[in-house]
């Protein structure tokens, strides 16, 4: 009995008042703030996210001379395309915004000559750029609070994976090239020669709808540009 009684005292001294408080105090969880951040407003999120996807590109080392000063080379192709598609578009969706200003996240971490120069390592690195640029914004849109069905809508458009079907997929596409007509194309003229310039301009066009292509013919390039441009759409005609 003498064993029994002690046994048992000696579990209520395990258990003792002051050892049970200093046990719960040692355990007990850590205020939420101080694992999670505050969630951001639903009316705040698209500026979030807009401002996180900029300071992102904003990281690009190689630049160039926007209205008299140099900036980030990717954030600014990335502006110029949002801009394109707010003028395309009449009421762009959130989706669409998003994708325009985040479908070429961070680019230069995956360089040309990490792949091929053929046909086939071309596509192969435009593939892995889509699916790269794809899990950043979504790593992005994620931390802002985005629901995960606008996260996939986003990721889609940035792999063009309803392009040509999708509206939305489409005005992407003809903000990309016109972008890159205005801003890119003169920088390969000597790089690519005439004839393979023609024919990736012919491959450019075929791309873009209608309304992309009228928008086209319509920008203010260069001699050469516009006169190459011309002659990949077939027209016989200089003007502007």
């Amino acid at each position: 009995m003498t064993r029994r009684l002690g046994h048992v005292a000696l579990l209520f001294n395990l258990t003792s008042p002051a050892k049970s408080r200093k046990n719960r105090r040692a355990w007990r969880p850590r205020p939420t703030s101080q694992w999670e951040k505050p969630a951001i407003p639903v009316e705040q999120r698209f500026d979030e996210a807009i401002r996180r996807i900029d300071a992102a590109n904003e990281e690009d080392p190689r630049t160039e001379i926007v209205d008299g000063r140099p900036r980030p080379r990717e954030w600014a192709f990335a502006v110029r395309v949002y801009e394109w598609v707010r003028q395309l578009a009449k009421e762009p969706s959130e989706e669409l915004l998003l994708a325009a200003r985040a479908h070429t996240l961070r680019r230069w971490l995956i360089p040309r000559d990490r792949y091929p120069k053929t046909t086939v390592g071309y596509h192969q690195w435009r593939d892995a750029l889509a699916q790269f640029h794809a899990q950043e914004a979504e790593s992005i849109l994620r931390e802002v609070g985005y629901p995960p069905e606008k996260v996939r809508t986003v990721k889609t458009l940035i792999t063009r994976e309803n392009w040509p079907a999708n509206k939305d997929a489409c005005v992407l596409e003809d903000a990309d090239c016109l972008a890159f007509l205005e801003s890119k194309l003169a920088g390969y003229l000597d790089e690519w020669g005439d004839t393979r310039t023609v024919r990736i301009l012919r491959r450019t066009i075929r791309k873009m709808t209608p309304e992309g292509q009228a928008q086209a013919l319509k920008l203010n390039l260069g001699e050469r540009e516009r006169a190459l441009l011309l002659q990949a759409a077939g027209s016989g005609t200089a003007g502007n």
